[in-house]
């Protein structure tokens, strides 16, 4: 779960970062503050967390393909 974990604290913080900085820019209505960080964190997470998002999706992939025990 360790990928998971870093991916989404990776996202959240990159959320909060753009949120600061768009604030500090003077985006000051709070529907379009959260919407235009949305979207730019968005696209920026796409670039920069690239890596995390590959390894996150593998660890998912094993996790389901593995099968289950059976309890006959």
């Amino acid at each position: 779960m360790r990928p998971v974990l870093v991916y989404t604290a990776s996202r959240i913080g990159l959320f909060v970062v753009t949120l600061g900085v768009l604030w500090l820019l003077g985006l000051q209505n709070p529907f379009w503050l959260i919407v235009c960080s949305f979207v730019i964190s968005g696209i920026a997470s796409y670039v920069l967390l690239s890596k995390q998002r590959d390894t996150m999706s593998a660890r998912l992939s094993d996790r389901i393909d593995r099968p289950k025990p059976r309890n006959d």
